[in-house]
């Protein structure tokens, strides 16, 4: 028991204990018992309760310290924020065990737009989640603002979160064991990554590059061609939860009809979809047949340039959501006055 609710049970068990002959105290220790603190009882039975316990002493997790100064966000407090803010999660690919090592899968959705973006990772490490959100970053047609992760220590360790930080990324996360906290992302775990890779275990570098450009191809589908519902509102009528949709979008028309999202981003998603369309997005590409030109494009344009000015390089695609950055005082977007650049995408 701990000491706070121990206090409040003292002036009622000290009675009880004298008149039964189990504890006889003087006046003074009699007092001293009734106006002890809750802090004090506590630490004056720490002892006891690991003797109690099996000689076994609970110890705060490493990262524990790091999820407390992350602040918390539930499914209602997104309050439809503009394109950019995104829930992250990882799926793993172990199989029937979780021993060893095996492939996770990064999954990104845009909370607006419900744009997706998936990415394989050799092992769960806070560096390789890193690389992967700086990835992502590239495959967005718009800057990332924000992003909201679980409570996985993939996430929440002194890598990712300050890494997070130094990009100027909105960091928050969800409540434990409260999935809905994670709803957008955790049906995009089933409705695209398990529904692609299954429940086998997977392990590997060449497992991991199949997987990469599987996902690079599916990319295109879900975003461009898969339409897909969105709540429009949620009341209740007794017994009976009413809910109403938006008309079926895909992200692609999510993100041309948001106030949001400007010329530029327009401009390069359309560009996307006419690529996608014409089947050249995800063609062989011919000098190296083991990689389509879109990844090629794609890791070329992110591979030469350090992490910390991608975004500057980025920044010159897409003008008009620097100049909406700017307005808002954003420093990691002011750097936009570089002469547009074709899209990679």
């Amino acid at each position: 028991m701990c000491g706070k609710r121990l206090k409040v049970m003292i002036p009622t068990l000290l009675p009880a204990l004298e008149r039964h002959g189990r504890l006889q105290l003087g006046q003074s220790d009699r007092d001293r018992v009734l106006a002890i603190s809750a802090a004090t009882i506590d630490r004056l039975l720490v002892d006891v309760k690991i003797a109690a316990s099996g000689g076994r002493r609970r110890r705060a997790g490493f990262h524990s310290a790091i999820r407390r100064e992350v602040p918390i966000r539930t499914f209602n407090d997104w309050n439809s924020p503009p394109p950019g803010f995104c829930e992250v999660d990882m799926v793993a690919h172990g199989g029937t065990s979780v021993a060893g090592s095996f492939i996770q899968t990064l999954t990104m959705v845009d909370i607006a737009t419900g744009w997706t973006e998936c990415l394989p990772l050799l092992t769960r490490d806070g560096s390789l989640v890193a690389e992967a959100i700086n990835r992502a970053q590239s495959l967005f047609p718009w800057l990332l603002r924000g992003v909201d992760f679980d409570n996985d220590s993939a996430f929440m360790n002194d890598v990712v979160v300050p890494w997070c930080r130094q990009q100027k990324l909105e960091v928050t996360r969800s409540r434990a064991y409260k999935k809905n906290d994670q709803a957008f992302v955790e049906q995009k775990n089933g409705a695209v990554v398990r529904r692609l890779m299954g429940y086998g275990r997977f392990d590997g570098v060449e497992t991991a590059r199949m997987m990469g450009r599987l996902y690079a191809a599916a990319r295109l589908y879900v975003n461009f061609f898969q339409p897909s519902f969105k709540l429009k509102e949620k009341r209740r009528e007794g017994a009976k939860v009413i809910k109403r949709y938006h008309a079926p979008l895909t992200p692609y028309q999510r993100a041309l009809a948001h106030p949001k999202v400007t010329g530029g981003c327009k401009a390069a998603a359309t560009r996307s979809v006419s690529l996608a369309r014409s089947g050249r997005a995800v063609g062989r590409d011919s000098r190296n047949p083991g990689r389509t030109r879109q990844s090629r494009r794609s890791s070329c344009r992110t591979g030469a340039l350090p992490a910390t000015r991608l975004h500057e390089h980025r920044a010159g695609d897409r003008g008009d959501v620097c100049e909406d950055a700017r307005q808002d005082g954003d420093g990691r977007r002011a750097a936009c006055h570089a002469p547009a650049k074709p899209s990679a995408l």
